[in-house]
């Protein structure tokens, strides 16, 4: 099983706002996202209204129909956009865009319900996309506005993803597949999950789950193929759906990888030529100097 922290994706670019840099991968790693598209529908509900008179005895009826109807993928967007204005790399920015048309679209299914192994994959795939990120403090102020566009909160991410990470590096193979028969927080997490994914509840499967159950069994170091057969079938969760988004996320890393190879070259290449300009007018000076004294000797 290949490790997810082996992997980084560091590269530098532009927004769309400004000049972008045209690398083939880069438009490559989005069609890598399509995938990981989900359908949505909008929640609707009708409210019965009593309203009654004590005058008489006659009761009123009235029936209205309110519909909740979600932000549209272009407003999730927009506030993105308006929470953190600063122009981003393309090739980090493509990505984004990308993951956040998915992830609106996962957050408004009407059997949506937020849960930390959801939350350990979102931010295992974040912080692998954003590894190398020219600024820490932009890093995590992108990941703020992210998580708040969503209507969520970035806090609970972090604290969640942080509180299963610590769990997972203390199990083994075994324990991690037998968190029913145990007490403990995270043990209740997964009994929730398991019930809820069993038809007990609301649970609405996605590839971020996939990836957190994937980031559980690297920090047990659990790297026998039927653990993870063994903990789907104790979370209720399809093992062949599981298999096929991680062989996605899997693709999306190497890509993001070859991307990385590529941007550092082009960096690399600007770099150089940047410096040979800047030594130009300075040689030249050189010279025309040089010749002054040879002529003013002569």
């Amino acid at each position: 099983m290949a490790a997810v922290s082996s992997l980084s994706f560091s590269a530098i670019g532009q927004t769309s706002g400004d000049r972008k840099l045209n690398v083939s991968s880069a438009r490559h790693l989005s069609s890598n996202f399509e995938g990981f598209r989900f359908r949505t529908s909008c929640l609707y509900h009708s409210v019965g209204l009593r309203a009654s008179t004590a005058a008489s005895a006659l009761v009123v009826h009235c029936m209205s129909t309110g519909t909740d109807v979600p932000p549209t993928v272009s407003e999730t967007k927009a506030g993105f956009l308006k929470a953190y204005n600063r122009p981003i790399p393309s090739v980090y920015n493509t990505v984004l865009q990308e993951l956040i048309v998915q992830q609106h679209l996962m957050r408004y299914k009407k059997t949506y319900r937020y849960d930390p192994v959801f939350a350990l994959g979102f931010v295992t795939v974040y912080d692998q996309l954003m590894e190398g990120y020219p600024s820490d403090e932009d890093r995590e102020a992108i990941f703020q506005a992210y998580i708040n566009a969503l209507k969520e909160d970035p806090q609970q991410y972090r604290a969640d993803a942080q509180k299963l990470e610590e769990w997972g590096r203390a199990q083994t193979s075994t324990s991690l597949v037998e968190f029913s028969s145990r007490d403990g927080e995270v043990e209740v997490i997964l009994k929730d999950i398991a019930e809820r994914a069993g038809g007990k509840g609301s649970f609405s499967y996605s590839r971020f789950f996939a990836v957190g159950l994937f980031r559980l069994l690297e920090l047990a170091n659990a790297t026998e193929p039927t653990v993870l057969e063994k903990l789907c079938a104790a979370l209720n969760i399809n093992k062949r759906s599981v298999d096929r988004d991680l062989d996605v996320y899997r693709n999306l890393l190497s890509k993001l990888v070859q991307a990385k190879e590529l941007l550092k070259e082009y960096v690399e290449r600007e770099k150089k030529k940047r410096e040979e300009r800047s030594e130009s007018p300075a040689a030249n000076e050189a010279v025309k100097k040089c010749l002054g004294e040879y002529q003013y000797l002569s």
